[in-house]
């Protein structure tokens, strides 16, 4: 049965995580994010025949999957949604590097602590989004010309639905002119416990996710605002301030912004 919800709703999808609608949050010049306009979600590569439904009952125009070869080769691909355009943008993970992936999965817990202890695993993440921000901005500025011509609705994910995505959203966020308090609070949501992505350790031994591991991981998975700091942050040190980041930056003129808001905002 297809499952039936609320636009503002958030629905209880067994194969696909953090999925929500970004409907609802407000916007600098009083205007609100429309409900059933942009979504964002965990990769969609799991989904069964009952989220697919759901999926489908979203009416989506394009699903932007920000996962790259790697994550597509370890999850698999995303479920086909007839008449909706798959838009694949990878870009790089943000505690990128094979070899420091392969480490989280398998490393003992001596190279766990040498890798990720006395903060590295958060100043990797912060440093992350940082490099996002300042390498990404053709990716983004792509994204956003899409959802002014013609690609909402649309769901933005990537694995997690947190990093990459996650930042996708916050964009679009910012070129709309929804209100930076707003922005982080839904970021922060993908901290929820039915949202978060779960943790995947190659041993099945009790010493692999004892709570040592655990909190050593920890910030590799968490949604920090101190995260989004530091992206905010290298839109102010490069281009000082956000209307310069959008216009320069991301390239969007006044009609591409009023196209953004015409179609993203009420």
């Amino acid at each position: 049965m297809t499952q039936q919800v609320s636009p503002s709703a958030e629905p209880d999808l067994a194969g696909v995580r953090n999925c929500r609608d970004v409907g609802g949050l407000p916007t600098e010049d009083g205007r609100t994010v429309r409900h059933g306009r942009l979504f964002r979600s965990g990769h969609l590569a799991h989904a069964t025949a009952e989220d697919a439904a759901f999926l489908r009952s979203l009416g989506l125009h394009t699903v932007f999957d920000f996962r790259n070869a790697a994550d597509q080769a370890m999850e698999g691909p995303d479920i086909e949604l007839a008449g909706v355009r798959n838009v694949n943008i990878p870009l790089s993970d943000p505690a990128d590097g094979a070899e420091f992936w392969r480490m989280v999965r398998d490393g003992n817990i001596d190279q766990l602590r040498e890798i990720l202890d006395d903060g590295k695993a958060a100043a990797r993440m912060s440093g992350s989004y940082r490099r996002m921000i300042l390498d990404r901005t053709a990716d983004h500025s792509r994204v956003l010309h899409a959802l002014a011509e013609d690609s909402v609705p649309a769901l933005m994910h990537c694995a997690a639905g947190k990093d990459r995505a996650g930042l996708a959203v916050v964009v679009t966020l910012l070129a709309v002119g929804v209100e930076r308090e707003a922005i982080v609070a839904d970021y922060v949501k993908s901290n929820d416990p039915h949202r978060r992505y779960k943790v995947r350790r190659s041993s099945s031994s009790p010493e692999a996710t004892n709570e040592e591991v655990m909190v050593l991981l920890a910030p590799l998975f968490d949604a920090r605002a101190d995260y989004l700091e530091a992206a905010f942050a290298a839109i102010a040190d490069t281009w000082g301030d956000t209307e310069t980041y959008l216009t320069q930056g991301l390239k969007l003129t006044p009609q591409t912004r009023e196209a953004l808001r015409e179609r993203l905002t009420a």
